[in-house]
């Protein structure tokens, strides 16, 4: 049974001495309940806490004039959001819920989980589950499609080596770059989120060893922003750009597929002759975005699909396939419906 705060102490605090509170008091409470019938055990948590009116607060009888101009905040934010709600049926509260949730608080309480592929053993720290619901950065997080791909990529060394590889958007896990470093000229592992980021670099260290980890560089990259692009390009030696790119699950939010492709472009070798092209090859599980929209946006960018595997169906003699070959990779993934799509310039 997963267990949550639906409020961080500090953001608890915080929340009422703006109304003129002081705190006497706080603590967390924990319980175990047990209903052996169902054989089910669920933790409760909850924060309780004590408080005193300050008679110089906002709602004393004295500040009256206050707590109605507070009010008439309320009333104007109501009035925003219905707005915004007339705007788009889909309103994102992810800024308002991370900061109410304190989720750098909760990564001092991560989770260790153990990525086995063929050669690799990982223990990787990240976002513990309990505390993923409210979670802005989709990044703390580990995805079947990373998985998936980490596990492509053991079974398949070729697919990366001697290669100047990027990844987008890789998270905090960045076990497909930790594979792809053993047989890779070098690897750049990029992430758009700095929580994202610094946990990264700890799953690095804690995995690598010394000549792995110089293989390895961990940078910022905002898709669409120039100068992340222009300094991650520098790192593919002359301004080359990369011979392979890779992306697990990065295309589920329809405002970001666009600058994706955008930044994928601008950092791909333009190099290469038959059967050595650079490619970009794409694993995710298919959710606010289809693949004609995927499609689409990669087009517009100078991007053309050479291949392409939509839940375990592919060309018999395409170059995904290949990738299947000798391995159970499949099974291992039965019940995830996954896609891979393979793109060159």
């Amino acid at each position: 049974m997963q267990r949550a705060y639906y409020f961080s102490n500090e953001y608890l605090v915080d929340l009422f001495s703006k109304c003129g509170f002081t705190l006497e008091e706080i603590c967390v409470h924990n319980k175990k309940v047990e209903n052996r019938s169902l054989d089910l055990v669920m933790n409760r948590n909850w924060i309780q806490a004590t408080f005193t009116l300050n008679p110089a607060g906002p709602l004393s009888p004295n500040n009256q004039h206050d707590h109605n101009t507070c009010e008439g905040k309320d009333d104007k934010l109501a009035v925003d959001m219905s707005q915004k709600k007339s705007e788009s049926e889909e309103i994102d509260l992810s800024v308002d819920f991370s900061n109410m949730f304190g989720t750098s608080h909760y990564l001092n309480e991560a989770q260790i989980i153990r990525i086995k592929a063929k050669g690799h053993d990982f223990k990787i720290k990240m976002l513990a589950k309990e505390y993923q619901h409210t979670c802005k950065s989709t990044g703390l997080m580990l995805w079947e499609s990373a998985q998936f791909m980490c596990s492509l990529l053991a079974e398949n060394p070729s697919i990366v080596a001697g290669k100047r590889v990027l990844e987008m958007g890789c998270g905090s896990a960045g076990i497909c770059s930790m594979v792809a470093a053993s047989s890779a000229q070098f690897v750049v592992a990029t992430d758009g989120d700095a929580e994202s980021l610094d946990l990264l670099r700890q799953n690095t260290s804690s995995n690598l060893d010394a000549e792995l980890l110089n293989r390895i560089s961990i940078r910022k990259l905002f898709w669409g922003d120039e100068d992340d692009v222009k300094a991650v390009r520098e790192l593919s030696g002359d301004g080359a750009g990369f011979d392979c790119i890779i992306g697990t699950d990065v295309t589920y939010n329809p405002d970001a597929t666009l600058p994706l492709f955008k930044t994928a472009r601008a950092l791909i070798s333009d190099g290469g002759d038959a059967g050595s092209k650079a490619a970009l090859i794409l694993c995710y599980i298919q959710r606010r975005v289809d693949e004609d929209s995927i499609l689409s946006a990669a087009e517009a960018q100078g991007f053309w699909l050479v291949d392409k595997w939509i839940n375990g169906v592919h060309e018999s003699n395409g170059i995904i396939s290949s990738w299947f070959r000798g391995n159970d990779v499949c099974g291992a993934f039965r019940n995830v419906t996954l896609s891979i799509l393979y793109f060159e310039v």
